[in-house]
């Protein structure tokens, strides 16, 4: 019963080692593009800053 048992582990090992899977790494043939399409928005708050500033200030007598 043993020989049976290592007989076909065996051939099991030699099929799956006959099925591994290859990978292949090629150079595309055409250059690899990249379209990015952000549009960047910013204020400058400066002003408004300013304002507070004058507002909290010491001299202004809120506090």
């Amino acid at each position: 019963m043993n020989v049976k048992l290592i007989i076909i582990s065996a051939l099991l090992a030699a099929i799956s080692i006959g099925c591994t899977p290859t990978v292949k790494m090629e150079a595309p043939d055409k250059p690899i593009t990249i379209n990015l399409n952000v549009k960047i928005e910013h204020e400058i708050r400066v002003k408004v800053e300013k304002e507070l500033d004058n507002v909290l200030s010491e001299d202004s007598g809120l506090f």
